[in-house]
């Protein structure tokens, strides 16, 4: 496998970011910060809550993505509702949905449930439309992991996403980037998400092949370019 070119500048790190703010107590304000810092710093998108879909795409005004999530943060919704809030965001003008798949089934080896799931919101989210896959890595097996992207991939997906960032068994860790990596092989992205907060962990994630960044203290991260890392903001559930 070719080595991994990880970023050297902050504009190059930036560029691989989702900036999310997905706390239950975010307000307009919020989203509109939110969107302006992520313009300031050059990142790809920004990850919002299904409510602010239409309000963050206002206030991006083309200058960058807009992300929402889909059956958030459980997974435990039914197909046709995930298949309809994601079909929702993208009338609200999302550019990307990121649906969270019913762990419970994959701990229980139904990944056929797991694929007929993601395929119903693929068929709610036009092609030129991304769909991101959360997989929630900390609480699979290797095995599942595999078997889960493979699901995915199956279904249509466009990324694998690691984690939610507010499930209790932990967020992304580069074994299971690498493993989802090798798993999609180059024909899906695959998004670290979750309790990556330092630049350290940001080119960890891409040199084991995570090709998207869920981050919500961006501008810490990209800081550490600078030497000058700030404290991360650890609330967000990123």
């Amino acid at each position: 496998m070719s080595q991994v070119r990880t970023p050297t500048t902050a504009a190059e790190l930036a560029a691989y970011v989702d900036h999310t703010l997905l706390k239950p107590e975010a307000t307009p304000a919020d989203v509109t910060a939110l969107v302006e810092e992520g313009a300031a710093l050059g990142v790809f998108s920004v990850c919002v809550s299904p409510t602010f879909v239409a309000h963050a795409v206002e206030t991006a005004a083309g200058r960058l993505a807009v992300a929402t999530v889909c059956g958030f943060p459980s997974g435990k919704h039914a197909s046709d509702i995930k298949a309809a809030e994601a079909a929702r965001s993208v009338l609200d003008g999302a550019d990307e949905v990121d649906m969270v798949i019913d762990v419970g089934a994959a701990k229980a080896g139904g990944f056929d449930l797991v694929q007929a799931d993601v395929a119903a919101v693929r068929a709610a989210v036009p092609a030129d439309k991304v769909l991101k896959v959360i997989i929630e890595s900390a609480a699979l097996t290797d095995d599942e992991i595999v078997a889960v992207c493979r699901a995915a991939e199956a279904a249509g997906a466009d990324f694998v996403k690691t984690s939610t960032g507010f499930h209790p068994a932990g967020g992304a860790s580069v074994h299971a980037v690498g493993l989802m990596a090798a798993t999609v092989g180059g024909r899906l992205g695959v998004k670290a998400s979750g309790g990556v907060r330092t630049l350290a962990d940001a080119q960890a994630m891409i040199a084991a092949g995570a090709t998207r960044l869920g981050l919500s203290g961006t501008a810490a991260v990209l800081a550490g370019f600078d030497g000058d890392q700030a404290a991360p903001d650890a609330g967000s559930g990123y």
